[in-house]
């Protein structure tokens, strides 16, 4: 975690609520009800997986301490984060020769993807947890994926399915212009226009 704000973001005290502070659609039930919920894990893996919500909370959690970046200019400061450390569940499927990337399917319809390099890192979690407090559905809930270092557009809400890949494939504010690599330090936010002598 860094002492200063990446560029162009400015603070603000606490995490918006989608649908609440925020636009955005929040699925219908009754996937949120955890006695039905799952999570998907498959692609170019071994051990592919279907996790029920006990499932999930039976793999090893970890408490992480990260701040939060909105591609709209806005981060919160010290979060703590409980969740499932996104190298576990990798350990867990054992992945296939060449993969490289990794698609999120979200139960919204959402989809997002990043590299697998990035995923790798010491502070990606799969959260269920925010601040001691079970994830709430306008934050995510139950379980989303928080990557400190990408916008929050990366940080894939209400995750249904993880599918691993050898091809890229973009995702939906990816496909709308928004950066692939959406790295915050580098104020990497929309595609760039490639100029004509390219």
């Amino acid at each position: 975690m860094q002492n200063k704000l990446p560029p162009n973001q400015h603070e603000i005290p606490e995490l918006l609520k989608w649908n609440i502070d925020h636009p955005g659609i929040i699925p219908k039930n009754p996937i949120f009800d955890v006695k039905k919920w799952t999570l998907t894990v498959d692609g170019d893996v071994v051990n592919p997986l279907t996790l029920t919500w006990d499932d999930f909370l039976k793999l090893p959690s970890v408490e992480l301490k990260s701040d939060f970046h909105c591609v709209e200019g806005w981060s919160v400061r010290n979060l703590v984060w409980w969740g499932v450390k996104f190298q576990s569940l990798v350990r867990i499927v054992k992945l296939k020769e060449a993969i490289k990337y990794v698609f999120f399917e979200c139960y919204d319809g959402y989809t997002t993807s990043l590299d697998l390099d990035d995923l790798l890192e010491d502070n990606v979690l799969l959260a269920y947890k925010l601040n001691s407090e079970w994830l709430e559905i306008p934050l995510g809930g139950p379980l989303r994926l928080v990557i400190p270092d990408k916008y929050a557009y990366k940080s894939a809400m209400w995750l249904k399915r993880i599918t691993f890949t050898k091809i890229k494939e973009l995702g939906y504010w990816e496909k709308k212009g928004y950066s692939d690599t959406a790295d915050i330090w580098k104020n990497d936010r929309f595609v760039q226009e490639k100029r004509i002598n390219d």
